[in-house]
């Protein structure tokens, strides 16, 4: 069956909960730093609200980003929503060494040929030829979804 579900990769609601508070307590931190110790010059004092406001809007799309899970197929890598992230036969290779560029708790899977930029924070992200995973899951979960990622390439080649 082509739609087997292999392997699952979702968040815990501690793991969550933390990556929110940490990002929403920066803009807190950026934008109570700027009105509490205006700069000299205002356009600094707006530049710092404006980067706080962009931690809280960040803070909210990690919390919705991370309610997701991440579902390994024998056909492809998807969202539990359905949207694929890439098909099996388009990643070249997968990299998840200590020098790697790499999310937190994660891997990179180097695709074939370059895909449209995605980026769901704290959970995953899309550019050119690379799709990272990690940040918010733990790193046992994306551990286990790499080898069988590494196990189907193994297989293909």
């Amino acid at each position: 069956m082509a739609d087997k579900v292999v392997a699952e990769v979702a968040c815990s609601a501690g793991r969550r909960l933390s990556g929110v508070v940490i990002t929403a307590g920066l803009g807190a931190a950026l934008i109570w730093s700027a009105l509490a110790q205006p700069p000299e010059a205002a356009g600094w004092q707006a530049l710092i609200v404006a980067l706080g406001l962009v931690a809280l809007v960040s803070a909210v799309r990690v919390y919705r980003a991370t309610a997701r899970k991440l579902v390994l197929t024998e056909t492809q890598l998807r969202d539990d929503t359905g949207r694929a992230l890439v098909a099996i036969d388009r990643i070249d290779r997968i990299e998840r060494g200590m020098f790697a560029f790499k999310p937190s708790n994660g891997f990179v899977l180097r695709l074939k040929e370059p895909a449209p930029p995605a980026w769901q924070p704290g959970l995953w992200w899309r550019w050119g030829r690379k799709l990272a995973v990690g940040g918010v899951p733990s790193g046992h979960d994306t551990r286990a979804l790499a080898d069988a990622i590494q196990a189907m390439l193994d297989r293909r080649d």
